[in-house]
């Protein structure tokens, strides 16, 4: 079709088209569109059939950012669109499934996931779910382990590692995640005027700390260890009392695994520190910290059990099952992943991507215990990352 042969920025209007048009629905189907999306880097809508009660959803990237007009790369759609077909054949039940990509608009047609909900709103209202530290380490241990070169043919690993380069996205986040946070090189970072001082003293000036950083910063860029998601934080991830989607992997690239596990475990000491100090004290409270510390130690534990279990069934290069070198790539992984926690939960403190769990926060004193005691819990991981071993230990 001559509408399709160029990218433009979608409508609603258009997205209801684009479903008649490539035969997702019916042509006389009773169709509604809807946008549902407030990123600032692509166009999301759902497109609803009244008369059968189906849906989808349709995931446009745009060539600029919206707030300032910066031009983006569009490959970073394809990349989003393969990362999510390769999790869906290794964990079905943990991503949505996709019904169509299209190259020239950058659209990608998904499962409509709405009976899920976004898991960092829900832990804000004090949720409980206990299958999530069961699910999360499932997800995690069966997207990454198949896709290093434990496992891939050596070749085929290669020639992956070159079709997910995702330069652009990954400078974000060298930018954001390894740098901006402890040197403020660009000048945006937001940090509220009772914690300037504060900063100062344990972020830009501990040299030591630093050092830390730099050497993960090393890690991320020259680490192609497995196809990671790159941007796995409780936003991402959409829950209800059933299951478990994790979406949004266009940050997806060859990296180092920690970094995903850090993700999540960074994002849930999010909700640990803001329901500690902003949750009304009674006996949904203390039943909530209870599980969310249990489920942060859960995840480490069972991560470290299913990674192991499926070392052994899956990988079979005899130089790879040498149980002393088995131990040592674990371990590694688990430096990785503590010290990617702590600068998760740094950078989102300091820098200019910040979470609702501290911009919510309306009482000032508390917003500065809030932050300050994240920051020195990040310190503590980046800093003793090769110590700690187990789920007790975070």
């Amino acid at each position: 079709m001559t509408k399709y042969q160029e990218h433009f920025p979608m409508t609603v209007e258009d997205a209801v088209n684009y479903t008649k048009d490539f035969n997702i629905f019916p042509r006389e189907s009773n169709l509604k569109g809807e946008e549902i999306g407030d990123g600032n880097i692509n166009y999301i809508f759902r497109v609803r059939n009244l008369d059968s009660g189906a849906s989808v959803v349709l995931k446009q990237a745009d060539k600029f950012l919206r707030s300032s007009g910066r031009p983006l790369d569009l490959g970073r759609s394809k990349i989003e669109a393969e990362i999510l077909k390769i999790e869906e054949s290794l964990a079905p039940a943990f991503v949505p499934k996709i019904y169509r990509y299209d190259e020239i608009m950058c659209v990608i047609v998904m499962e409509d996931i709405s009976q899920y909900k976004n898991l960092r709103r829900e832990l804000l209202q004090g949720k409980i779910f206990k299958n999530f530290p069961d699910e999360i380490s499932s997800f995690l241990v069966d997207t990454l382990l198949p896709t290093t070169d434990l496992v891939l043919d050596r070749g085929t690993k290669k020639d992956r590692v070159k079709e997910f380069i995702n330069k652009e996205l990954c400078d974000i986040s060298e930018c954001l995640v390894f740098t901006e946070p402890y040197v403020n090189d660009k000048n945006r970072n937001i940090i509220i005027p009772e914690n300037l001082d504060f900063v100062k003293k344990y972020l830009y000036e501990d040299m030591d700390l630093r050092g830390e950083v730099a050497e993960l910063k090393n890690n991320f860029m020259n680490n192609a260890q497995a196809l990671i998601h790159g941007d796995l934080h409780s936003g991402s991830i959409f829950i209800n009392e059933n299951g478990m989607k994790v979406i949004d992997p266009e940050f997806s690239f060859y990296g180092p695994m920690g970094y995903d596990i850090g993700n999540v475990i960074g994002n849930l000491f999010f909700s640990l520190i803001n329901r500690k100090y902003l949750m009304e004290p009674g006996e949904k409270k203390e039943k909530f910290i209870s599980w969310l510390e249990s489920a942060i130690e859960d995840i480490f534990n069972m991560f470290i059990s299913k990674f192991n279990k499926k070392y052994d069934e899956i990988v079979k290069d005899p130089m790879y099952t040498n149980e002393k070198f088995k131990k040592w790539y674990l371990d590694r992984i688990l430096s990785d992943s503590v010290g990617s926690a702590g600068l998760e939960i740094i950078r989102r403190v300091v820098g200019d991507s910040k979470v609702m769990e501290i911009t919510t926060i309306d009482d000032i004193e508390k917003r500065v215990q809030v932050e300050r005691e994240l920051i020195k819990i990040g310190i503590r991981f980046i800093k003793n990352r090769n110590l700690i071993k187990k789920g007790m230990d975070l």
